[in-house]
């Protein structure tokens, strides 16, 4: 039978693994069916509107249900909590949804359409008084209606077209009433029983920062109709412990002491497999790992030094030396799998000589160390340091090669999570910024670059207005426009601009790659590549 795992005793066999010595006296504890998951990072909080980052949402999304389920590899939306797909108007600013009323939050509370509008009335609006911010993927929100016992209606201030995708997602999980009264320190570490959902799982215990425990709901039978498995999850729980160290992750499944790792490297892949682990690889299908240009730094102001930075990177050279085949190189700044793609690969080839005429041209000659000098300043830019992009720092190392030998020096911005966060909101900190975003719909191009949103470019004055008018208007068809058809042509332009202007070089189609044992089955990351434990079973084994 296979044995619940303790931080010690998963952070001891990995060390044992690296030659060290375990920690005494830990033993396994009680026989059990729960599933050990290792993360390098831990949760932040379990509000949905703010669980894009890969430990919330991974926690986030066993916990709620949604409105709508969308497929992980056909994008393809079907009902969930819904008892069929939303009756939406000709404009997309009324969407009328019929519920299912036999479901239960794990307080035992009913999931009505009261409790349905209160969930997105927060998640269209926000609360700044608690500091909930509204969700990025619900636009131009205004009310929700409860029409009777089984049916809810949405209502938008302008068209909302990527509301169906919206419902679709855990950052539109559903909360009870009391989960729904918690302010952002309530959705913070330490507090993770009193976030309350009607999911497969439940929170049994946390230990702040390093280790939670959920368990199966026992009673939970409304599962997607799209999924095989119905019912009870075949698992007992989750075991989530924080793992820092990849080689302490890779140790602890190739010792069977977890079950699955998250944010596996490139070149542990081949070495995992050859010792017969699985590796999942799934992509986000969303907008690509790139370098997004803040143009009106007075450095990048000429198209021409943006245009030598593309030519000046050897993208194919840092997938060949950085990653695997789970990395494909990417042809747009949205992924292949995404919604709205369209091939800009050739604006990207690798030509240093051009990217030196472009220099020249533009007046940034060879100083006497070899950086470009023009009016009397040395051409220097600083990036970020993605924490969450696989191998970011590594990658970031090989263009201030690369660009260096160019006679562009690239500082590489040192310092946590939350310096990385603070620094990528000024323009004199970071100028070339490190990022990807990944969700499963059109809007998420606006996601990425509107002034309304992440604005990765900081395309804006001090006033708040866009420096490129042109882009924010572009952005602005894609999430208003009703029509699947005139969204993906508007996804299409926004590439073509993002070309044109040369702000951004898109390396490689990000996806997350887990390590996963071998008696787990069933394990398959949902559309944006986090993972989702509700299909999966475990080989018991006798020990």
């Amino acid at each position: 039978m296979k044995k619940f795992r303790t931080i010690a005793s998963v952070l001891g066999a990995a060390a044992l693994l690296a030659g060290c010595a375990a920690p005494s006296g830990e033993q396994a504890g009680e026989d059990s069916n729960v599933l050990t998951y290792l993360e390098p990072q831990f949760f932040r909080t379990l509000y949905p509107p703010a669980a894009g980052f890969y430990p919330n949402g991974g926690v986030v999304n066993q916990l709620t249900d949604r409105l709508l389920y969308q497929d992980p590899e056909t994008l393809e939306l079907s009902p969930w909590i819904a008892t069929e797909m939303p009756e939406v108007n000709k404009d997309a600013t009324e969407y009328t949804f019929n519920i299912r009323t036999d479901v239960t939050y794990s307080d035992g509370t009913p999931l009505t359409a009261e409790n349905v509008v209160r969930n997105f009335d927060l998640y269209g609006l926000g609360d700044k008084s608690r500091t909930l911010t509204s969700s990025e993927q619900i636009a131009n929100y205004d009310h929700g209606e409860v029409v009777d016992e089984d049916t809810v209606k949405f209502y938008f201030s302008e068209p909302s077209p990527g509301f169906l995708q919206a419902t679709s997602s855990y950052n539109a999980g559903l909360l009870a009433d009391s989960s729904l009264e918690l302010d952002d320190e309530g959705f913070g570490p330490g507090n993770a029983k009193k976030v309350i959902g009607s999911g497969p799982f439940v929170v049994d215990s946390e230990k702040i920062g390093t280790d939670l425990v959920l368990k199966t709901r026992e009673d939970y039978d409304w599962a997607p109709p799209a999924v095989e498995h119905q019912g009870r999850a075949d698992i007992d729980g989750v075991h989530y412990i924080l793992a820092a160290e990849e080689s302490v992750r890779t140790g602890a499944i190739v010792s069977g002491q977890a079950d699955i790792a998250r944010q596996i490297s490139a070149p542990q892949e081949g070495l995992l497999e050859n010792k017969g682990v699985q590796i999942i690889s799934h992509g986000t299908n969303s907008i690509n790992n790139q370098l997004g240009f803040r143009f009106n730094h007075p450095f990048l102001q000429d198209k021409r030094v943006r245009e030598a930075i593309i030519h000046g990177i050897d993208r194919e050279e840092i997938l060949r030396v950085l990653f695997s085949e789970s990395y494909p190189l990417a042809q747009s700044s949205v992924a292949q799998t995404g919604l709205g793609f369209k091939d800009q690969s050739a604006a990207y080839t690798f030509d240093p000589e051009e990217s030196k005429r472009l220099l020249d041209e533009a007046g940034w000659k060879p100083g006497p160390d070899g950086i470009r000098v023009k009016d009397g300043k040395r051409l220097v830019l600083r990036s970020n340091t993605a924490l969450p992009q696989p191998r970011s720092k590594e990658v970031m190392t090989m263009v201030q090669d690369q660009l260096g030998a160019l006679g562009i020096a690239i500082e590489i911005n040192p310092g946590d999570q939350a310096t990385q966060n603070a620094d990528a909101k000024s323009i004199d900190k970071v100028q070339l910024y490190h990022i990807m975003v990944g969700r499963a719909d059109y809007d998420v191009i606006a996601s990425m670059y509107s002034v309304n949103n992440r604005d990765a470019l900081l395309n804006q004055d001090k006033e708040g207005n866009p420096l490129d008018a042109k882009l924010e208007e572009l952005l602005g068809k894609v999430t208003s426009s009703p029509k699947s058809e005139d969204r993906k042509k508007a996804v299409e332009e926004v590439q073509d601009y993002l070309t044109e202007q040369a702000y951004v070089i898109p390396f490689f189609e990000e996806p997350q790659v887990y390590a996963v044992a071998p008696e787990v089955h069933g394990f398959s990351p949902e559309s944006v590549a986090r993972p989702w434990f509700y299909e999966v079973s475990l080989e018991q084994e006798d020990k």
